[in-house]
């Protein structure tokens, strides 16, 4: 029998308001990049200066960690740029973050942050323009692509109002952003926009999805997230705590197999479950 006759579905929660930490990393992701901006506020121009992507940064090689620190600023003139952004990687990130795993979601959108900051440096150096740029639309517009490939017929509402297809939505704006960029590489002089950023993000996307790629490969093996809401100081071996964490995790997976499909699992889940599986095995006997 194993797990697979366990009962996942549970309806515990208690009417009433909640407060609790922040169960996935997407929203973890926001919460770090509104704290930024806050950040900024506080700071001013010098702080945007130093930390937004320079054009010629590899001029001053000390400066690469603005390849990734970009991402993470946004335009302190009004909270639409942060606002709209954050809300797109809310509504498509933690779809592709339980598609592909905490690490590996973390991975891909940080190396998508990086991989559209030379994009768009690239096209600047190309054009002999010098300017700066911040914002994580690069990072999300990768996102949003991986998500158009995993769940092409998924239906949206582009402006709220319109259904389509998730393909036919991701066309649309990697169209946009193609124009976008055959008048300016580098912005649009309405809108200041990056739309190389933006098509950066979209290939590496692509080349990823494409690729079969596993990031988390690259990542030290004692690399590990902290998990949202636990948190403990003392270390002690029990077994019951043991095993109820492994119960809780194997919850987990089952409702994602019966949310998405037994494809979705990572190889980290299926070997999660074939241990558990066992395990319930061996002590029913």
């Amino acid at each position: 029998m194993g797990i697979y006759d366990r009962d996942y579905g549970r309806d515990d929660l208690q009417p009433g308001v909640h407060l609790s930490s922040p169960k996935t990393v997407t929203t973890i992701l926001v919460l770090v990049t509104v704290a930024v901006y806050g950040l900024q506020i506080v700071f001013g121009p010098k702080f945007v200066s130093i930390f937004s992507l320079h054009s010629d940064w590899y001029a001053r090689p000390w400066q690469v960690f603005q390849l990734l620190t970009y991402g993470f600023l946004h335009s302190p003139n009004g909270v639409q740029h942060i606002f709209w952004n954050m809300f797109a990687l809310w509504l498509f990130g933690r779809d592709v973050e339980q598609r592909y795993g905490r690490r590996e979601y973390v991975a891909f959108y940080l190396v998508a942050v990086v991989f559209a900051g030379i994009v768009w440096s690239i096209f600047s150096s190309a054009n002999g323009i010098s300017a700066a740029m911040l914002g994580a639309s690069g990072g999300i517009s990768a996102v949003l692509i991986l998500f158009a490939l995993n769940y092409p017929r998924r239906t949206v509402l582009m402006m709220f109002v319109i259904p389509m297809p998730m393909w036919l939505l991701a066309c649309i704006i990697v169209g946009m952003d193609i124009m976008g960029a055959m008048g300016s590489p580098v912005s649009d002089r309405g809108g200041n926009v990056a739309f190389t950023a933006h098509l950066g993000g979209a290939l590496f996307a692509y080349l990823y999805y494409r690729g079969g790629w596993k990031l988390e490969n690259w990542l030290p093996g004692n690399f590990s997230l902290p998990r949202p809401g636990k948190k403990s100081n003392l270390r002690i071996h029990d077994p019951e705590d043991a095993t109820q964490k492994t119960d809780e995790r194997v919850d987990e997976i089952l409702k994602k197999i019966q949310e998405h499909g037994q494809d979705s699992l990572t190889w980290r889940e299926r070997r999660i479950l074939e241990k558990a599986s066992k395990e319930y095995q061996r002590k029913r006997q």
